[in-house]
């Protein structure tokens, strides 16, 4: 997905920094449902285990995941497209 696209796509922010996994995920998916289809879900986590553990389930819940980063805060972004 280019920069482009990602900017036009509606995008949601989730702060689930302090939230263990599989709550995580569980958090992010009730989101993810609400949402409208195209639109864009940004997690934000600092578990360790979710950078390696929502990617697999989103995939394997038909969800695309954009991009996973490193942040400056020592967190991670876990950009998923719906």
């Amino acid at each position: 997905m280019s920069d482009m696209e990602r900017e036009s796509s509606p995008a949601e922010r989730l702060d689930l920094r302090g939230v263990r996994c599989p709550l995580n995920w569980a958090r992010a998916r009730v989101r993810l449902e609400d949402l409208p289809s195209g639109a864009r879900l940004v997690l934000l986590v600092d578990d360790p285990r979710a950078v390696r553990d929502i990617p697999r389930a989103a995939e394997a819940s038909g969800y695309a995941v954009a991009e996973v980063s490193d942040r400056a805060d020592g967190s991670w972004q876990i950009d998923i497209l719906k």
